[in-house]
């Protein structure tokens, strides 16, 4: 049993590698701009747990004037209920007998909201609610870009709209809409015209709903790429961001939302060996870091890249001979996605004046079900 509690009052060069760690003022900081952000406009923030999938966060965010929180599992839906966390949207359609059995648990101790894109779905839940006796509130995704899940807009829209209405046991609530394909452009100006362009069909979808009489509540999408972007239209009612909290480095790189929330997160490391002068070896492979948007780096050194990653190594290549770092010395390493690297971890390490606070576990990590 890893006794991962004796490490708090510690300084974090003592901690076990790898180990996720969490610079609690940044985090807090991050979670302090956001809700400051938010106040200034229309819209309500429902933070997407996916990135840090920990209650504790979770409650962090609401305690900051959070609305509630988003998820993209069932699993992580379970345990931010079981922290007493009501107001849950899962922002996923939750399709077939079992799942659906389990979205109707969740009713009986929650809010829960979730997303449709489909007749049958929507007649199956319907179904399994009346039996049970419960409600469960519903938005319909509408696909605004992205081409992944959501109804087409207009027309489409409102028919599954209508016969969420006209199910029993079901609330309609209103529209979802993710502009997950414009996030991450680099550029402002490109980021917000394709922003635009993307959430002005979920806009032209509510003013056709509610000219054929239906009410459309609830507005929700956005990302941390395009918080403030979503969040200043009008139109929409809450804001799904959620990677603020730690942000990484390819956020860091997006213009407008790199100099706003800083990086929170990092990956400690130790060197295990240095067979040359210009190669070092560390403990974090690809088992404790993602590398889908390209391969974390170093912090606080120049000259020095992880050039390649396999199961339980980095290697890095030494282009500065003031590199001095010997097998046994640590490093801190900042990771290109927050929220698949978290998902690695069994749990935070929460660092505040580089002595460690706190050991979170990640209650739902892996909850992929």
């Amino acid at each position: 049993m890893h006794d991962s509690d004796s490490f708090i009052g510690r300084h974090k060069s003592e901690l076990d590698t790898p180990a996720l760690l969490v610079d609690l003022d940044i985090m807090e900081d991050n979670i302090q701009k956001m809700a400051d952000y938010i106040t200034s406009v229309n819209t309500e923030l429902r933070p997407h747990v996916k990135t840090h999938k920990t209650p504790i966060i979770a409650q962090k965010q609401i305690d900051a004037g959070a609305i509630g929180v988003t998820c993209a599992k069932l699993g992580e839906a379970e345990e931010i209920v079981n922290a007493d966390i009501r107001d849950v949207l899962i922002a996923n359609q939750i399709v077939g007998k079992y799942k659906i059995s389990r979205l109707i648990n969740l009713a009986k101790q929650s809010e829960i909201m979730v997303a449709v894109d489909d007749a049958d779905n929507v007649q199956d839940i319907s179904d399994a609610a009346v039996a049970a006796g419960v409600n469960v509130r519903i938005l319909v995704e509408v696909n605004i870009g992205m081409n992944r899940c959501g109804v087409e807009p207009g027309a489409a829209t409102l028919n599954l709209a209508q016969q969420v209405c006209k199910s029993s046991n079901l609330k309609f609530e209103g529209l979802m809409g993710y502009e997950g394909h414009t996030v991450a452009k680099p550029n402002r100006v490109e980021r917000e015209k394709a922003t635009q362009e993307a959430m002005q069909r979920l806009v032209e979808t509510k003013d056709y709903l509610n000219k054929h009489g239906l009410e459309v509540s609830i507005m929700s999408g956005g990302g941390t790429g395009t918080f403030d972007i979503t969040g200043s239209i009008p139109e929409m009612t809450e804001v799904q961001a959620g990677s603020y909290v730690f942000m990484d480095s390819t956020y860091g790189k997006v213009e407008g939302v790199g100099k706003r929330f800083d990086c929170s997160l990092s990956v400690l490391a130790t060197v295990v060996s240095r067979p040359e002068k210009n190669r070092i070896i560390v403990d974090t492979g690809l088992k404790v870091l993602t590398k889908e948007f390209g391969i974390p780096q170093p912090i606080g050194y120049n000259g020095l890249e992880m050039a390649g990653l396999s199961e339980e190594h980095g290697k890095m290549l030494v282009s500065d001979e003031d590199v001095s770092l010997s097998p046994g010395e640590k490093l801190e390493i900042l990771p290109t996605h927050c929220c698949t690297t978290v998902n690695l971890h069994d749990r935070y390490y929460g660092i505040r004046d580089e002595i460690v606070e706190s050991v979170w576990n990640i209650a739902a990590r892996g909850k992929a079900q």
